[in-house]
Formats: structure tokens, sequence, C-alpha cells
């Protein structure tokens, strides 16, 4: 057990309880992936961008996790979000499945999972639920999340660290 790589989840979560995405944001290492149903992978800067985006919007946000497992170089956790969609002006309140692997103290590899069927039940209502299983539905809530992603990203005028 890595009592080191589980206080950096701690203070990873507590900073998004904040929503202080810098807080979040310096437990990833440069070459870090983040891999999720919406976002799918994105590189590290793109995962820190995204952070700061969700962080910047949200407007009564409320996280809880806990860690279940870790081992040398790995921590297993579990968090929970509550929230409105903006979008839809629906309550969303998401169980997520949270794997970290680190390197050289930071996170390398970040995986969270969850149902986005029962995601997009919860923020698209009726079609949400009856077609939320669909590749079409599914595909389509990817191109928007990572659209807005792409938007914030160019707005903000981000961009991946420079070699």
């Amino acid at each position: 057990m890595s009592s080191a790589n589980q206080a950096s989840i701690t203070n990873f979560y507590e900073s998004f309880q904040k929503q202080d995405a810098s807080g979040m944001n310096q437990h990833y290492h440069p070459e870090a992936t983040f891999r999720d149903p919406v976002f799918d992978t994105l590189p590290a800067w793109q995962a820190q961008a995204m952070w700061s985006m969700l962080c910047e919007r949200a407007k009564d946000l409320v996280i809880r996790f806990e860690i279940l497992d870790s081992a040398e170089n790995s921590v297993h956790a579990r968090w929970e979000a509550d929230y409105t969609f903006s979008k839809t002006n629906r309550t969303i309140y998401n169980k997520i499945d949270a794997r970290f692997e680190f390197k050289d103290g930071k996170i390398i590899s970040h995986v969270d999972h969850f149902s986005l069927w029962r995601w997009a039940g919860m923020a698209l209502g009726l079609q949400g639920r009856l077609l939320g299983w669909a590749p079409f539905v599914q595909s389509k809530i990817r191109q928007e999340a990572q659209g807005g992603l792409q938007l914030y990203i160019k707005r903000k005028r981000l961009g991946p660290p420079q070699s």
C-alpha cells in the first residue's frame, strides 16, 4: 500500500470538492492519459483542461469519494457526483469507479468508468432512458462533450506542453 499515492488521490478529490482544478491537475504526470465513457482517451493536458472546464462550469456540484484499495503503484477509488446538467437542467447523480496508476509519484493513467446509459437517462430524460444504450446516442453525447472541450481549449488558448 502506498500512502503517498492514497494521499495524492485524497488531495485530488478534496480539490475537486472545492472546484479547484489546479489542485487536481498538479497530480497528473506530463505523460498521463485519462479515459472515461464520455471523453474517451485524453492526454494529460486535455484532461487538465477538462477538469478546469468542469470545475469552472459547475454550479451545484457535490463530490463524495472513498479509496477502495491501493497497491505500490495504483489506487482504486469510487466517487459520486451530484449536479445539475446545464443543457437540460436535470439532476445528475453519477457513481464512478476510478482506477489510477502512478509513475514518479504522479498519476500516469486515470480511468473512470460509469454507465453512460444510466447517465443519459438522468441527463436526457425519457429519450435517454429509452435510447441511451444506442451507439448513435452515445456517439452524439461524446461528440458534444468533446466539442465543448475543444471550444473551451480554444477560448482559453490552451495547448499541449512545448518540448
